[in-house]
């Protein structure tokens, strides 16, 4: 009798599991439109940020950041700095999610800045190291990247959920499927993207 109330138990698991899941991938297609408009706003502030000049101070501010997240990681074990960039993609990825309930402003703002400072750095590696350096850095972004496009497109779709008839609906509905799909796709791709990037700092460093 335990044996099966088990099994039983397992099979529920696993099919509210598989449910959840296939839910959130309908809901990511569903959002598809937003999500490639995030990526068309990263990757235009990417190139503006890699083929532009950038001025003075904001090259300034820029290095300065990048400085100050050498430090705070020079030390670390690569646990610890699996962990560091786990918290920090977490931190960027559910906040640009939950604070596009303002119209969206927020995921828009989050996606110009992260491919402007991307372009920037891009620049400036194959400044030094080459274009081969490029091939070095893709994998870093291969999972992060995809799960930050995600939140960023579910958080711009949230704040559409104004100009719907039925607003109050709208917004427990988006956010409900934000929350689930955050769950079971983009936390999983976040813990995959921090333990490659962790590793790979840890051996190039």
């Amino acid at each position: 009798m335990k044996k099966k109330k088990s099994k039983k138990i397992i099979r529920k698991k696993g099919d509210f599991i598989a449910k959840n899941y296939s839910d959130s991938w309908n809901y990511i297609k569903d959002s598809r439109n937003f999500i490639y408009s995030i990526i068309l706003v990263f990757l235009a502030f990417f190139l503006i940020g890699f083929f532009l000049p950038v001025p003075k101070e904001i090259a300034e501010q820029i290095l300065k950041f990048i400085e100050e997240l050498f430090k705070q990681t020079e030390n670390m074990s690569q646990s610890e700095i699996t962990r560091f960039i786990f918290l920090n993609n977490l931190q960027s990825s559910i906040t640009g999610m939950l604070f596009g309930v303002f119209l969206g402003i927020f995921p828009i703002v989050i996606a110009m800045v992260n491919g402007y400072i991307l372009g920037f750095v891009a620049l400036m590696s194959v400044g030094s190291e080459g274009f081969f350096v490029l091939w070095r850095l893709f994998p870093h972004g291969i999972f992060e990247l995809p799960a930050v496009f995600i939140s960023l497109g579910m958080g711009l779709k949230f704040g559409t959920f104004i100009f719907q008839k039925n607003k109050s609906e709208s917004f427990r509905n988006y956010l409900w499927n934000s929350l689930k799909t955050f769950l079971f796709v983009v936390l999983p791709l976040l813990v995959i993207a921090a333990i490659i990037e962790g590793i790979l700092i840890i051996f190039q460093g």
